[in-house]
């Protein structure tokens, strides 16, 4: 039977139902592609069933529709049933149950469903090359991976045997190459979510939602429709090494918003943010020079972290470790587990940072810096390129700049003057600030020339008093070589 034969019983016998169509062209504007309207059936005959759709109007939907496996038909005169408008086909209005579930379809229900761009159920039936094969009623159709979700699909067992609503991407050869998609349906119904949550999701809002999913980096929490990620960070105050430990799949949480990113679908939640923060009364529980005990719970090259209470660990540097003595790394002293006691250095909230050591607290020695032009004895500490270091009796080391050795030039000072050898020197400059001390070796050599040739003037002169004259002033100096070479 074609469309343009269908006659509208409700009009006098001869009128065509494509003239009534022409008298009441207002009604076919009424109906859009996809709209879902509810309609008495009125008459079966042949392979459609006719539909009142109101206004003297009626709609056809193929038979095959409500025919069951045993070849039985499931719908009566006067029953009402939901359908969906796909097209006008021949003057004739198109519509379709197939959306809601019903088994049995023909092609042109499929290409209406295409047209119309309504979805259609579909049943996975088995994985194939590249993708699913998908049974839409009796019609085999194909579903790529990479449509079957949002993530892929490479997991094919997870959706055998499973039917979904897909939408029908393309239909060519006349039904013999249908592609299906969930994903775009899967991405509109994300999108009106997000629409939906975009009114009401703000930054420090506090939400509920159920863990989905467990990486490395975070938990994954659905707060309907959308998911935001939970930092490992942002999971709690403690250190968390797995996050089994602290959470499980199903579970439901409540978390603070901490950020939003609509542009990329992106919701960045806290736990810890709704859980006290240790550190607000850290100055208070661990005041300076304070005794705590603690648990090592990790080893770095440059100290050992030791947690004092849940959320809070301080660090102990290496230098304050080896109770004075040099160690290479802290495992040579202390090893993770480990229960110690250690005294509080410094505090610092803000930066949340805690200083420890496993020594009390020494005060420095006030160190006594000498004068200027004061001499002193002292014993070579190191010989440098520049100059050398000499070890001072109140302990710091002062330099003898290679200027101030009063050597010739070219000097082997380290053979000279090997480590240990005793020197005296002259101060010559001091910084308090940062206790540097500048000596002077050539400053005494000077001193001393001056005083031997100030005592020869005096001799001269006291010869030159008893004499009375200049006669004897070669036997004084000689006399006084003489002596300081007997000396010598």
């Amino acid at each position: 039977m074609e469309y343009e034969d269908i006659k509208d019983n409700s009009v006098e016998q001869g009128e065509s139902f494509a003239k009534l169509l022409e008298k009441n062209g207002t009604n076919s504007a009424r109906l859009a592609p996809g709209q879902k309207v509810k309609a008495r059936v009125v008459s079966i005959s042949g392979d459609f069933v006719y539909i009142d759709i109101g206004g003297k109007s009626e709609g056809i939907i193929d038979l095959e529709e409500f025919r069951e496996k045993d070849g039985s038909v499931r719908i009566k005169e006067g029953e009402d049933v939901e359908a969906f408008f796909l097209s006008v086909q021949n003057g004739v209005r198109k519509l379709t149950t197939l959306v809601n579930g019903y088994s049995a379809v023909e092609l042109k229900s499929l290409q209406g469903a295409y047209e119309a761009g309504l979805p259609v159920n579909g049943e996975v039936r088995r994985e194939v090359k590249g993708g699913f094969e998908v049974q839409v009623g009796g019609v085999r159709c194909f579903c790529p991976y990479s449509q079957i979700d949002m993530k892929g699909g490479r997991e094919g067992g997870v959706y055998l045997g499973q039917t979904f609503p897909f939408k029908v991407l393309e239909y060519e050869e006349e039904g013999r190459n249908i592609i299906l998609s969930r994903r775009v349906l899967l991405v509109e119904e994300k999108q009106a979510v997000i629409d939906r949550l975009k009114e009401t999701l703000k930054e420090g809002a506090e939400i509920t939602g159920s863990v989905s999913s467990l990486q490395k980096f975070g938990a994954f929490v659905d707060i309907g429709g959308m998911e935001g990620l939970v930092p490992i960070s942002e999971i709690s105050w403690t250190r968390i090494e797995k996050l089994e430990d602290a959470l499980a799949l199903g579970q439901e949480v409540t978390a603070k918003i901490i950020s939003i990113d609509w542009d990329n679908h992106r919701l960045t939640l806290s736990l810890k943010a709704l859980q006290p923060d240790p550190w607000s009364l850290a100055a208070e529980k661990y005041p300076i020079d304070g005794r705590v005990n603690g648990t090592i719970v990790r080893l770095a090259p440059f100290g050992a972290f030791v947690n004092l209470e849940p959320g809070i660990d301080g660090l102990v540097h290496i230098s304050n470790l080896g109770a004075g003595r040099r160690i290479n790394h802290p495992r040579e002293v202390v090893e993770v587990g480990q229960m110690v006691e250690v005294y509080v250095l410094a505090v610092d909230p803000e930066n949340r940072r805690l200083s420890l050591s496993m020594q009390p607290k020494v005060e420095p020695k006030k160190i006594v810096l000498p004068e200027v032009g004061e001499l002193i004895d002292g014993v070579v500490n190191r010989v440098m390129p520049y100059g050398i270091f000499l070890r001072m009796g109140n302990g710091l080391n002062g330099l003898i700049p290679n200027s101030e050795m009063g050597t010739p030039a070219g000097s082997d000072h380290k053979r000279m003057f090997p480590s240990g050898a005793e020197m005296q020197v002259v101060v010559v400059d001091v910084d308090a600030g940062s206790n540097k001390v500048r000596l002077s070796r050539k400053a005494v050599i000077e001193n001393a020339a001056k005083e031997e040739y100030d005592e020869y003037r005096t001799s001269v002169k006291q010869a030159e008093g008893q004499s009375g004259g200049l006669g004897s002033l070669g036997d004084i100096f000689k006399a006084k070589l003489k002596e300081k070479n007997l000396n010598s």
